[in-house]
């Protein structure tokens, strides 16, 4: 199984995440005031774990798809692929990431799941590109199905 294939631009995207996440767990630890929300309300605590809790099936569900589908050369079509060109990577940077933070008690979530996030439409072209060389008239048909194909 090639890795590098199964990692698509995740390897990319975590390089450039990974400096700003080290540097905000280490200003978390010394200044927890500054990055506190408060102990969140009920309300946002509640629909912190659902969405985080949502987006970590979510999850699950893409890398098996990938580890299922991408070793046998299958362009991946169904499930959260449906809805984005991109599900593991909108999904942490956007679900997972902003709202376990909350749970935790902080808003670092949000700038380091945004960084994912931009990360990932950063390096996305080039893997579309590579989806398309790779399966050509399946892969613009696709991009012409998925629901929100920006994201």
């Amino acid at each position: 199984m090639n890795i590098e294939k199964l990692a698509g631009s995740g390897r990319k995207i975590g390089r450039l995440t990974m400096p700003f996440l080290i540097a905000g767990v280490i200003l978390n630890i010394y200044f927890p005031d500054f990055f506190s929300v408060n102990g969140p309300s009920a309300a946002v605590w509640n629909a912190s774990l659902g969405l985080t809790l949502t987006g970590i099936v979510i999850w699950i569900w893409t890398v098996a798809l990938i580890l299922i589908k991408v070793p046998r050369n299958q362009l991946i079509t169904s499930g959260p692929y449906r809805l984005v060109k991109h599900p593991l990577y909108t999904c942490i940077g956007l679900i997972v990431l902003p709202f376990a933070g909350l749970l935790f008690d902080t808003w670092l979530g949000i700038p380091i799941g945004m960084t994912v996030y931009l990360g990932s439409r950063l390096y996305a072209p080039e893997e579309e590109q590579i989806m398309a060389k790779t399966f050509g008239k399946s892969w613009s048909e696709y991009e012409k199905r998925v629901l929100l194909p920006w994201i």
